[in-house]
């Protein structure tokens, strides 16, 4: 073989080995390759959902091939009802949702956990009105607890105070699901108690409420998740994959300097007026889902309050297969 028959030969074997490698170095993945997979997530006002702007604002969901919409939701019926029409694909809501979701047949999933309370970041608060006199947990026995019924702010009112000695006959609620109804009868001291939802819960504070229990003492019990309609994942795992990817990222980057996305917090209404520039941002958790064990506590209350969980399954509605 001539010098000239060689080069001809190998040439295209070179080239071919430099756009391999090419591929390599830059971190390409076949979900980065083809037209982005639109994604809509239903948004309530909520701290929550920070991470997911952080992610649009920095670009991120761009960089894992998806194009996401966020719909905005004025309460939590609202959003399942966006979900169950099928005019969004995606939310953040909870355990207690999934299982009534999924108390029949699988039409949604949990893929992530959105927050978790820690001990300087709580999530519910339970909070007694100034002019109840109520400054103790002990006070609280036999008093109606502003909550919303059959939803986690139940659930977590029931499972802080029994972690507290309390049995159940000794737990009272008064349902009251408009929040904005349950911070104002608080206010007003027609409530002597309620449990509301931070950054709302610290604004009340300020205005004379008293904290008696929150979550950052038994953060097992408090978290919100994201959750994908199966047939949504089912049709775009590498999306619902890419998103994540791109959440992980953002939560990184709050983690890593939170006083960064305090204005994106006022611009997005996720903290009241009064509080911002002074409510601090809180830590998002990393990669993970509900365990099995958290999964069948909430399964028990269910049950427990005669709201029947039925068919739902921790196998069949947590998917841990996504995250990055």
């Amino acid at each position: 073989m001539n010098r000239n028959h060689f080069v001809r030969t190998i040439a295209p074997i070179v080239i071919l080995l430099g756009i391999l490698l090419s591929a390599c170095n830059t971190g390409e993945n076949p979900a980065t390759l083809g037209e982005p997979v639109a994604i809509k997530i239903a948004v309530l006002p909520i701290l929550d959902t920070l991470p997911m702007y952080v992610a649009q604002s920095e670009e991120l969901f761009t960089a894992h091939n998806v194009e996401v919409e966020f719909v905005a939701a004025s309460s939590a019926p609202k959003r399942d009802e966006l979900v169950k029409s099928g005019q969004v694909d995606g939310m953040i809501n909870e355990v207690v949702s999934v299982i009534f979701y999924n108390r029949e047949e699988t039409q949604i999933q949990i893929v992530r956990y959105a927050r978790v309370a820690t001990a300087d970041s709580p999530m519910f608060r339970i909070l007694s009105a100034g002019q109840s006199g109520i400054t103790e947990l002990e006070g609280l026995k036999g008093v109606p607890i502003g909550v919303s019924q059959g939803t986690v702010i139940e659930y977590l009112t029931d499972r802080l105070l029994q972690a507290e000695g309390y049995s159940p006959e000794e737990i009272q609620v008064i349902t009251v699901p408009d929040i904005g109804q349950r911070m104002t009868l608080l206010g007003s001291g027609e409530l002597e108690a309620a449990v509301l939802p931070d950054p709302l819960a610290s604004m009340v504070m300020g205005q004379g409420a008293a904290l008696i229990l929150d979550d950052s003492s038994h953060p097992e019990f408090a978290h919100s998740v994201y959750s994908f309609r199966a047939d949504f994942i089912d049709q775009h795992p590498e999306a619902v994959r890419g998103f994540l990817a791109a959440v992980e990222e953002a939560v990184a980057l709050i983690n890593a300097d939170s006083q960064k996305y305090e204005q994106l917090l006022a611009e997005q209404g996720l903290v009241p007026p009064p509080l911002q520039g002074k409510f601090p941002v809180p830590y998002f958790v990393t990669a993970g889902v509900p365990s099995r064990s958290q999964w069948d506590d909430v399964v028990a209350w269910v049950n427990e309050k005669g709201l029947e969980a039925g068919e739902a399954s921790y196998e069949e509605s947590v998917n841990d297969s996504f995250l990055p």
